[in-house]
């Protein structure tokens, strides 16, 4: 059987077993809006029914992999929607007996970034922009806040999260975030090679090698994510602060902190 592809409106997905690509298609720098979470969500279903596939790799389409969780879903009204549906794709690919291979490039941030981490393996350009800006905005990131120290350690993890700044994928790469880095053009080679080396394995050992892979790690992320979610929602979502960094950042202007 030839290779099978679907298009909806924020992703298209691509499958030719034993892979399945994933490509974020919202341009300009694939926002991950409601609509786009469904769309994985649902994508990521149809995908673990396949039992032809066993490697899924996550792409963005044009100058981004993804610039993050779309700031209008923040707001009071959308947050716990957002919240869910976006915490149940992550979980979704924790969960995939398939192996994941996040491909970052141009913009990293955030949801995205949140997003690319929790893939078995990430390649990344050197030049990529990776970052979890939402302390800016008043917020936190869950997800990074539960197993970016696992990654590239506790004092790397909080020098990120709450200061919010950006690194290169270069720096990525040595923090532990990514796999490796390499020039744009380098980039499709090495993630050839990663699948080809997957390509001649057991798709039945690997499913089983990743689920004991993570047997300890998911136990922690469970917890830690259900922990960081009711935080944010019975802490975070009662100050003025956090209101006030997606309200600033909507209408384009300097939030006015009042530390409440």
């Amino acid at each position: 059987m030839g290779p099978v592809a679907s298009e909806l409106a924020r992703i298209a997905t691509e499958i030719a077993p034993p892979v399945a690509r994933i490509l974020f298609r919202n341009p300009p720098l694939n926002v991950i809006d409601i609509s786009m979470m469904q769309e994985l969500a649902q994508s990521l279903v149809e995908i673990e029914t396949r039992a032809d596939v066993s490697i899924i790799v996550i792409s963005g389409e044009g100058k981004s992999f993804s610039a993050g969780v779309d700031v209008a879903a923040h707001t009071r009204d959308k947050v716990e929607e957002m919240l869910g549906k976006f915490h149940a794709v992550i979980r979704a690919l924790i969960a995939t007996r398939k192996v994941t291979i996040a491909v970052a490039h141009g913009h990293c941030l955030g949801g995205g970034a949140e997003l690319a981490m929790v893939c078995d393996m990430v390649y990344t350009t050197d030049s990529a922009q990776w970052g979890f800006p939402e302390i800016k905005l008043g917020c936190y990131p869950p997800v990074a806040c539960t197993a970016l120290a696992a990654l590239v350690g506790q004092k790397r993890a909080a020098e990120l999260i709450l200061t919010g700044r950006s690194i290169s994928g270069k720096e990525a790469a040595k923090f532990g975030l990514a796999n490796r880095a390499l020039p744009d053009n380098e980039l499709p080679k090495a993630v050839d090679g990663c699948i080809e080396q997957l390509r001649s394995l057991s798709p039945a050992a690997l499913a089983i090698a990743k689920k004991a892979f993570y047997a300890w790690d998911s136990m922690h992320f469970d917890k830690g994510l259900a922990r960081a979610e009711k935080i944010y929602f019975e802490d975070l979502l009662k100050t003025e602060d956090a209101h006030e960094g997606i309200r600033a950042f909507m209408e384009k202007r300097l939030p006015k902190w009042t530390g409440k």
